[in-house]
């Protein structure tokens, strides 16, 4: 577990670049803390010069005429931040945030494939400095342990194999303020004489808790290990993924299929012991100068085979709306199953019924849609998708075919399955003039588009009342009244599915009849 800290000289890099080479003095970003201006970062020329975060900007510019004082721009801070985070990937999905200017990664299973847990500190702080970036990194069994290392010496090391009594050494003489307390309770303990870990460690538990409440030992036993602190990463965390890293950076579309063609058979491999199939992966391809590409792809159906996730990660290559931007080159891939299915033979013997035709054609169909959203993108490939409700209009719409559950039949909620529906809705529902019996009885003649139709057969009436618990101000009237449905034939054969909106002898809701669908 680690924590790294960003520079204190990241914001308008350009220009203190710029005014460094002009030797215009030097340089402080700063911000408005109550009532005054306050110096927030300092570039290390400032810092020699005696200069500290936290005090006034006047303080500052007595002690060095010179200084050169910029805004101090904090949603650029969190942009950047989120940047980094998202660059971090490359060590480990489990990526937390630590703000305002920290990250907390938990490397456990993850640091031997960067040959160790010192090796991969090196290799991260290598690529920040390369990047432009000022950082301290520190790993510890705890999140609270790295937290104080780093912000107590600017780095550190604690095997996660320590003990306990390896761990409290290591703490010991750091500085109260590395707890992650707040200043006045850090001020309050020095003034009694706690000024390191050590000391807390040492002193009776209740008379601190009396004293300054459940934070300040929470905080101690949280860096000890005894309170367990997980990390909450940024994004979830995938079920597989394959990493590689690359011996030399590559630039080409092609040099980036060969790869993906080789983790393909690994995640595929992984995936058959687990007796599952992806239905969603991700290829992500980090540049060096940080920036990380990120290519997700959606199945259809379950599946592991490595030339189709191949494949299709090739044409979905081919056909970015964003063409991929490689900068100085790639040196690092990696291949992540988003979200998986079990592939079960339970499963696919549910899918055949028993007929392998039918089974073939479902297999193609999975295929093609693959092939369009990965041409096209998912969300252009759009079915029919049925809605759990009783209003007509919304018992459909087009849904991505990708959000379509897997190996499930589409269907009707279960209050339509044995009540006939019309092939075509019209849209919106068309006025007729009826002629019927009262108060109740079904339609006689009715004059649609202009012409008496004279009914030969009526089957109704079917009651579909108003959806309340979903409705508000701006939903139309017609669902937000009763509907009384009727399926009618005239003498020439149409068959029409046509309803009544109010009731006889209410004056307050006279009756409306409509044509709302066509029966074949």
């Amino acid at each position: 577990m680690w924590f790294p800290r960003l520079p204190t000289d990241r914001i308008n890099r350009r220009e203190i670049t710029a005014l460094h080479e002009a030797n215009q003095g030097h340089l402080a970003l700063a911000t408005k803390t109550a009532g005054a201006e306050r110096v927030t970062a300092l570039d290390q020329a400032g810092e020699q010069s005696g200069l500290h975060i936290g005090m006034t900007v006047a303080e500052a510019r007595a002690i060095c005429p010179t200084l050169r004082v910029l805004p101090h721009d904090s949603a650029a801070d969190h942009v950047l931040l989120e940047h980094i985070a998202d660059w971090a990937d490359r060590y480990t999905p489990m990526v937390g945030r630590d703000p305002p200017s920290g990250l907390l990664l938990d490397i456990t299973g993850a640091a031997h494939l960067m040959g160790g847990e010192i090796a991969l500190a090196r290799d991260c702080l290598a690529r920040l400095t390369r990047q432009g970036l000022s950082a301290a990194i520190a790993i510890a069994p705890t999140a609270g342990a790295a937290w104080a290392l780093v912000r107590a010496k600017g780095r550190g090391h604690i095997p996660a194999t320590a003990t306990s009594g390896v761990l409290d050494a290591a703490l010991r003489p750091l500085s109260v303020a590395s707890l992650r307390l707040p200043p006045d309770t850090v001020a309050a303990l020095r003034r009694l004489g706690l000024k390191t870990i050590g000391d807390l460690i040492d002193r009776p538990r209740d008379p601190l808790t009396a004293r300054f409440g459940p934070d300040v030992i929470r905080r101690l036993d949280q860096a000890r290990g005894l309170i367990d602190e997980p990390i909450a990463p940024r994004q979830p965390v995938p079920p597989a993924v394959i990493f590689e890293t690359l011996a030399e950076p590559i630039i080409t579309t092609s040099a980036i299929d060969a790869a993906t063609r080789t983790l393909a058979p690994r995640l595929s491999a992984l995936l058959e012991e687990r007796g599952q199939g992806a239905t969603a992966v991700e290829l992500a391809v980090f540049r060096v100068d940080g920036r990380v590409e990120r290519i997700p792809l959606r199945f259809a159906e379950p599946t592991r085979d490595p030339k189709q996730i191949a494949d299709l990660l090739a044409l979905r290559l081919d056909y970015l709306d964003d063409p991929l931007d490689p900068g100085f080159g790639y040196d690092a891939i990696r291949l992540t199953a988003l979200s998986v299915a079990s592939t079960t033979t339970e499963a696919v013997r549910f899918l055949d019924m028993g007929d392998s035709t039918a089974s073939e054609v479902v297999r193609q169909r999975a295929r093609l849609v693959d092939r369009l959203s990965a041409r096209f993108g998912a969300h252009k490939i759009l079915h029919l998708a049925s809605a759990d409700t009783h209003i007509p209009e919304r018992a459909s719409h087009l849904a991505p075919f990708a959000a379509k559950p897997v190996s499930q039949p589409s269907s009707e909620p279960a209050s339509h399955a044995r009540v006939p529906r019309p092939m075509r809705l019209l849209e919106p529902p068309e006025p007729v003039e009826v002629m019927a019996e009262v108060p109740d009885g079904p339609p006689l003649n009715i004059r649609w588009r202009r012409r008496i139709l004279r009914i030969l057969t009526a089957d109704g009436p079917e009651r579909i009342a108003p959806e309340w618990w979903k409705e508000d101000a701006g939903t139309p009237d017609l669902t937000r009244t009763t509907r009384d449905y009727w399926r009618i034939e005239d003498d020439r054969g149409r068959r029409l599915w046509i309803f009544r909106l109010g009731f006889y002898g209410d004056p307050a809701l006279p009756p409306r009849w409509f044509v709302h669908g066509l029966f074949a």
